[in-house]
């Protein structure tokens, strides 16, 4: 596989955010460390400056009302308020794109999930020392959720519902015959970003107990991906875990791939299969959507429904393109529904689509698409 070169040329879609002149950015976190070391990293970027910082939620208020900024990065664990009850005021009394700024721990996970839901744009961990190449890597992937938040669509919440049982043991338990072993299955194949944590949500939920096997990257950091799924495993009809190496794809089951690394789709005989594996940032990202599109091109071809979501930036679309060359259907967002239209425009603009339509219309042409 090629791995596409990391430089700090212009992504598509950041031309209209230069157009607005600069990103001011608030940050919000009660440890002056990790304040200092944010400012830093977002003040490298020339599109991006820091309108200001604030220990807590208090303060950040009295910042606010001096200077309404772009977008917020904050900590969900402060002092006098919780970052989660200050999202949903930010929220309700004056919206603005906020993004999560999490330690790395699982237990926090949760948490950092539910402000998601509450309208919080992303999640990214807060900078830690380490060596030169993961500063770099640290940086690309903080300054590009930065840009994303600021041209991102405030979406309204809506509830979730809990399925109870789940009733996957038949769609699991595939009846192993002759034209079973002739026969390849359908994959599903699925890339998101910025705003895609809601939007797999929502796509998911809509997906019936015998959907063929799934396959998801949605750009998200480790350990954040294993709690996205065990909640999304509470909410859907179907199976959903974070993606082990050599899990089969099943119907009824989706995989989604762990943070920090790649999810490719292979195939012994009639069985298909995920690999995770480590590498290089690929289209500034790990999991990469292209690292799993390309692999789903290569091992089922005409066999894959494609769905490109919601995110900033072209990952994804290239390998879009080559899943539509070698058969394969292929299902963007359109601009209404998504938070971010980058990475659909961007796979639109090559040709790798064959149908643009909303959210709500996607489950269905999946479904129709898999018959």
């Amino acid at each position: 596989m090629m791995h596409r070169k990391e430089d700090d040329s212009e992504e598509p879609g950041s031309a209209d955010l230069r157009d607005r002149g600069t990103i001011r950015v608030l940050i919000v976190d009660d440890s002056a460390v990790v304040r200092q070391t944010l400012a830093s990293v977002l003040s490298s970027d020339p599109e991006i400056e820091i309108a200001g910082t604030a220990s807590d939620p208090f303060v950040a208020a009295e910042r606010i009302e001096e200077q309404v900024p772009d977008v917020i990065t904050l900590d969900i664990e402060m002092p006098r308020m919780d970052g989660l009850t200050f999202l949903k005021k930010v929220m309700s009394q004056h919206p603005i794109p906020v993004i999560i700024c999490s330690s790395l721990a699982e237990e926090g996970a949760r948490s950092t999930l539910r402000a998601l839901e509450y309208g919080a744009i992303d999640i990214i961990t807060k900078p830690r020392l380490g060596s030169k190449q993961y500063l770099e890597e640290s940086r690309l992937m903080i300054c590009q959720a930065v840009k994303a938040a600021a041209g991102a669509k405030l979406m309204p919440l809506r509830t979730s519902h809990r399925v109870e049982p789940k009733l996957t043991a038949d769609a699991i338990l595939s009846p192993a015959t002759h034209a079973m072993v002739e026969t390849t299955e359908k994959v599903v194949v699925i890339g998101a970003s910025t705003g895609g944590t809601e939007a797999l949500r929502s796509l998911l939920e809509a997906f019936p107990a015998d959907i063929p096997g799934v396959v998801i990257v949605q750009h998200m950091p480790e350990l954040f991906t294993r709690a996205f799924a065990n909640r999304l495993d509470g909410l859907c009809a179907i199976t959903v875990k974070e993606a082990e190496m050599n899990d089969s794809v099943i119907r009824g089951r989706a995989l989604i791939a762990p943070g920090n690394h790649h999810l490719l789709l292979k195939r012994s005989g009639a069985r298909y299969y995920v690999e995770v594996k480590d590498g290089p940032l690929v289209c500034r990202h790990r999991p990469s959507v292209d690292v799993l599109f390309r692999s789903a091109a290569r091992y089922a071809g005409p066999n894959v429904v494609g769905v490109i979501l919601t995110g900033m930036g072209d990952d994804g679309a290239r390998g879009m393109l080559e899943m539509k060359r070698a058969g394969a259907s292929t299902i963007a967002q359109d601009e209404a529904t998504s938070v971010v239209f980058g990475m659909p425009k961007e796979a639109i603009r090559l040709g790798g689509v064959d149908k643009v339509m909303p959210l709500s219309n996607i489950a269905g042409a999946i479904l129709a698409h898999a018959r």
